[in-house]
């Protein structure tokens, strides 16, 4: 697959983040961290991306599924 830069406006049409969360995120070390383009330009990895909001789904399955276990044993 060849390398394909997102731009910000991109990265939040396809997270859904504002833009103060995705830097929000990414100082908290929770996002990934954008690529300098040149100049002040910046972009993030179209891979790093799909990885994320792939981790993300991940993590929400998992919360559901401990979730209900915890109300099934109670």
């Amino acid at each position: 697959m060849p390398i394909r830069f997102l731009r910000l406006s991109d990265v939040m049409k396809r997270t859904a983040l504002s833009r103060s969360s995705i830097y929000l995120r990414r100082s908290q070390g929770l996002f990934p961290e954008p690529i300098p383009l040149g100049g002040r330009a910046v972009g993030w990895l179209e891979s790093d991306i799909e990885d994320w909001a792939n981790q993300q789904i991940k993590l929400y399955k998992q919360r559901k599924k401990n979730a209900n276990e915890v109300a099934v044993t109670n």
